[in-house]
Order: structure tokens, then sequence, then C-alpha cells
């Protein structure tokens, strides 16, 4: 029967361990000797291939939905330089729509006067403002703000 298995193995270009004779058949598969007598086997399906179970990516998929969620992103995951992280580029869009939502209301309650508005925006976009933060101590420090009307 080793010889068969080999033979058959050698027909399908798989390994001898991955061929199976269904028990039903095993009178058919003594009988047999040629290629060809193992090829009519298989046609028949008395002779089968033997599906061995693959990797699961059941916990590739935990762990990204994971991921997705933020988790798992600490410092002893991250590899490589930090701009393979995040790059340049996605760093500045995140920072300059923060600034510029953060001026857009500011316009909207009218808090700042169109050519304010129009000189921190341009500022904004030159890089000027680190952050948020940043924005209102220089609006602070250079008094800014629209004064009420009722003053």
């Amino acid at each position: 029967m080793k010889q068969k298995k080999r033979l058959v193995a050698d027909i399908l270009n798989i390994s001898p361990k991955k061929v199976k004779f269904m028990p039903e058949a095993m009178a058919d598969v003594q009988k047999a000797i040629t290629r060809a007598d193992m090829r009519g086997l298989l046609a028949v399906k008395k002779i089968v291939e033997r599906q061995v179970s693959g990797h699961s990516r059941a916990r590739a998929r935990k762990l990204l939905l994971q991921k997705r969620k933020g988790r798992k992103k600490g410092r002893g995951t991250r590899k490589g330089p930090a701009f393979s992280q995040l790059t340049k580029k996605d760093r500045w869009k995140s920072r300059i729509r923060v600034q510029r939502k953060f001026l857009r209301n500011l316009h909207d309650k009218q808090l700042l006067d169109p050519h304010t508005y129009r000189v921190l925006y341009a500022k904004s976009k030159g890089g000027y403002f680190r952050n948020i933060r940043h924005m209102k101590l220089y609006l602070e420090e250079q008094q800014m703000f629209k004064k009420k009307q009722s003053e």
C-alpha cells in the first residue's frame, strides 16, 4: 500500500501523506497496479486527496479589529522610523485642519474681523502655529480678538 500511495502522490504531485484510500474501495486499490489503474480510481473518487487544514486567520482578523480601534499601537509594537507610523503629510493635514476649523469658528462667532482672519489663515498655512494652544496664546498676546460692541 505504501508504494501505491507513492504512485498516486506522484500522479497528483502531492505528498504521500495527503493521499487517502476510501475504506469501501480497498479491494479495488489492492488490485490496481499501474498508473492508469490509479488514474481510473482517482476519477471515480475511490482515491482522494486529503484536505489539510491551513493557517487560521481568525486571530489575525481579531488583532486587526483591535488595531482599527486604536489598541495595540504602543511603543513596544512600533518598528521603523517615526514617519513610517504617520507620514509627515498626514501629520500636517491633521494639524492644519484643526487650526482652520478653529479659525472658522472664531470667524463665525465674529470674534475676528475678516482682515485678521485672513492674516491668521495665512500664518497657519505657513506653519507658524504649532497647535491651537499656540494660536490662542498668539491671539491673546497680540490682542487680536475683536472688541464687543457694548464696550
